[in-house]
């Protein structure tokens, strides 16, 4: 079986644990509707995406 060959010190042991940690996601303006939207994603709102409509959004939707 595997046994660690001594101790890992407190300071040490915490320093793998420095990147465990939330980030915020990346939201941006909508270039079409300048609504806000996740980064690299089709816009919920107007369905463009890098000024392309890849969704046909219905004027009811847009309104």
């Amino acid at each position: 079986m595997a046994v660690p060959k001594g101790k890992i010190s407190r300071a040490r042991g915490r320093k793998g644990r420095t990147h465990w940690k939330l980030q915020l996601p990346a939201i941006v303006a909508c270039a079409q509707c300048k609504q806000m939207r996740l980064a690299h994603r089709v816009c919920k709102n107007c369905g463009y995406y890098n000024g392309v409509e890849v969704i046909k959004m219905d004027e009811a939707a847009k309104a």
